[in-house]
């Protein structure tokens, strides 16, 4: 459905109740707008539109100088991914940041495929904000190879709204932009949501009530069924100092999935996960519109749950557990942390990584409720084993003769599920204490080519990104996004 069209929607439906109740939700004509907004990057009328498109041939990554002892500034980094190309698997331009102490993490676009069809909205600027320092940086990427600084949104115009901590990044259908806050203005939880306006200016906290909510962390909207999804992981005092056994005795992780009624802005249910359900993070909802359905990896349960809506509301089941593991000199068996999951744009394959353990793995969840394992492959991790399966624990997994450190973290699919890209960087202060050697020698970034049509997955030896090589000392890798669009990004209204 086009957004021309979802503005049609007949009086009384879900959708036209929507338009209704939010003011300028279609654009006003007096409404500001981006100069130089024709085509810019691509946007599509549909998933199958998006799979069809041409092949990703460079991508941007967050990447971090907090905790390795430097006062550099973070960058985000572009990196070649076309295989023709004489710079192919290299970073090929670093946009710094102004300042240090950022904690670059998660970003997003101004606009993406909900303002299909729009001519007023263009994806052109990137939206990254600083986890730690509450800053939000706007870059224009009107030069995909190279882009630049646009504007700074100051801590003090965030946190004057008692929020701070951004972390997911959604443009809206309207060209506004909406972000998750994962504390107040002290980096205590709950946290909230900040809405900006279509030039990038503080409108203010977006929810209309926090009651019932406890931490927060991810989300996705759907406004055909009236719902976003949000995901807890702990207040930014908390996550900022380190995992510690001592703030999952007190309650102070998430585990509980909350669902908002979209047009009143104020949680509509909450679905408790339960002790395998501790750390809910990425929110992963069906591409096709039409659907329900949804999944969300859980980091300390380690714990994959589906999600869907029934007559009486939503309701929610775990369909995938991945074993703890016993590990000498641990205090308890080792989870496998998973940290993220992408879901395939044609909603069949289901892919999440093992942070700790080090494995990554493939599901065929064409039956959401039974998902069935299709590939899995080693990529580091504390367990240190190689190759696909159960790996083999006698040789460290290596690329281009790159020991893999780390384990598998971030994840980005190609919008054709051909390509399946991985940085290793979860969280400064994590970093360090699982892995310290990523504060010393920096991340790395990998690709996997990935079957779709029988399932499956393998390592391409052609790619190898080494961010431990980076001119200015060595830096951390995370989130990834394609000039045209990804598979966590682009929502269909």
């Amino acid at each position: 459905m086009r957004r021309r069209d979802f503005l049609k929607v007949p009086a009384g439906g879900a959708l036209a109740s929507l338009a209704a109740a939010r003011p300028g939700f279609g654009r006003a004509n007096d409404q500001p707008h981006h100069p130089a907004a024709e085509s810019c990057h691509l946007t599509y009328a549909s998933p199958k539109e998006a799979m069809a498109s041409p092949r990703e041939t460079l991508a941007y990554v967050t990447c971090t100088s907090m905790n390795m002892g430097t006062d550099r500034p973070d960058v985000l980094a572009t990196v070649d991914l076309d295989p023709s190309s004489k710079t192919y698997s290299q970073v090929i331009h670093r946009a710094p940041m102004p300042a240090s102490g950022d904690e670059l993490h998660h970003f997003g676009w101004n606009a993406c495929s909900s303002c299909h069809g729009d001519p007023s909205t263009s994806r052109r600027y990137l939206i990254v904000p600083g986890l730690k320092s509450s800053k939000i940086h706007i870059l224009d990427t009107i030069d995909p190879k190279a882009p630049k600084l646009h504007k700074v949104i100051e801590a003090d115009a965030v946190k004057k709204t008692g929020l701070s901590s951004p972390h997911t990044v959604h443009c809206l259908p309207d060209g506004r932009v909406l972000i998750s806050m994962l504390g107040d203005a002290d980096g205590n939880a709950p946290g909230g949501f900040l809405l900006l306006d279509a030039n990038f200016e503080v409108v203010g906290p977006w929810a209309s009530s926090l009651k019932g909510m406890r931490f927060n962390y991810d989300f996705w909207y759907q406004p055909r069924h009236n719902v976003m999804v949000s995901s807890e992981w702990g207040a930014p005092n908390t996550v900022a100092r380190g995992f510690q056994l001592g703030d999952v005795a007190a309650g102070r992780f998430g585990r509980r999935l909350q669902f908002w009624d979209w047009t009143e802005r104020r949680i509509a249910q909450t679905l408790d996960l339960g002790d395998d359900g501790r750390i809910p993070l990425e929110v992963r909802f069906h591409h096709d519109p039409a659907s329900t359905h949804g999944f969300i990896g859980t980091a300390l349960g380690s714990t994959v749950w589906h999600w869907w809506k029934e007559d009486k509301g939503w309701t929610v089941e775990k369909v995938i557990t991945v074993d703890p593991v016993e590990v000498k000199g641990w205090p308890m068996p080792m989870p496998g942390l998973i940290t993220d999951n992408v879901l395939s744009m044609d909603d069949r394959f289901l892919y999440f990584s093992n942070w700790l353990q080090g494995d990554l793995r493939q599901y065929d969840v064409s039956n959401p409720s039974k998902p069935k394992l299709t590939g899995r492959v080693w990529l580091g991790g504390i367990l240190g084993r190689s190759g696909p399966g159960e790996g083999d624990p006698s040789k460290p997994a290596t690329v281009r003769g790159h020991k893999l450190q780390g384990g598998p973290q971030m994840l980005q699919l190609s919008l054709d599920g051909k390509r399946l890209y991985v940085t290793n960087s979860l969280f400064s202060p994590w970093d360090n204490q699982f892995y310290p050697e990523i504060g010393k020698s920096g991340s790395h970034m990998v690709q996997l080519d990935c079957d779709t049509e029988r399932g499956g997955m393998s390592i391409n030896d052609d790619f190898f990104v080494d961010f431990g090589t980076e001119p200015d000392g060595p830096i951390r890798a995370h989130e990834v996004r394609f000039p045209n669009g990804d598979s966590t990004s682009d929502i269909w209204v």
